[in-house]
């Protein structure tokens, strides 16, 4: 019998750290958080595989372990890093979701910020398909903020940072070509919760 308009029933929001909205492909690439992690950062990224290189599936091949087809000399070096992050962006504004949001994804490194190291232990990691210093699109920034939003209702959100700042000279993306005051406007935040404007 199909139920009517009133009575469907509703998928929740989040299940045990995965995001119904979001593509899901499991990554291998993940460990358990610290029994005392308080997730509070979320921690911008910008990813292209060749560098510049948008769409197909090789970076979604990357970070959830499979084997990389397309050839080039740039994946050579890499193809054996294990590297995960919770969540990908596409150009058009697809997320993917890789790692569950109460697992602990390999996507900072070696990395501080908050008077604390290791930021992998209690920030979520959202990569965005560009190349670091360049522009993002406009469905990138949707996508960005409709999940921001759901990740400030779900876990005690208190920062936002890109890999630059928490792992200053040795990482520089997602650079300057990202827009932080179109995130900050779509969200509604403080300034106080971005180390772009404490410059």
């Amino acid at each position: 019998m199909t139920p009517k308009p009133s009575q469907e029933i509703k998928r929740p929001l989040w299940v045990n750290g995965w995001y119904s909205f979001a593509k899901r492909i499991d990554s291998p690439h993940f460990n358990a958080r610290p029994q005392d992690a308080k997730i509070d950062l979320v921690v911008l990224h910008s990813i292209s595989l060749p560098p510049g290189i948008y769409g197909g599936d090789t970076v979604t091949d990357f970070l959830s372990g499979q084997a990389l087809s397309l050839h080039h000399p740039y994946l050579e070096t890499i193809k054996d890093l294990k590297v995960s992050a919770h969540f990908f962006i596409r150009r058009q504004g697809e997320l993917v979701q890789l790692v569950s949001c109460n697992d602990r994804a390999w996507h900072a490194g070696a990395s501080h910020y908050r008077g604390r190291d290791g930021c992998n232990d209690d920030s979520i990691g959202i990569e965005l398909e560009g190349l670091e210093g360049e522009t993002f699109e406009a469905e990138q920034y949707e996508t960005l903020s409709s999940l921001c939003a759901s990740l400030l209702q779900n876990y005690p959100i208190a920062h936002f940072a890109g890999h630059e700042h928490i792992a200053p000279g040795r990482k520089k993306d997602p650079g300057s070509g990202f827009l932080w005051d179109v995130l900050r406007h779509s969200l509604g935040l403080s300034k106080d919760l971005f180390p772009v404007f404490h410059k």
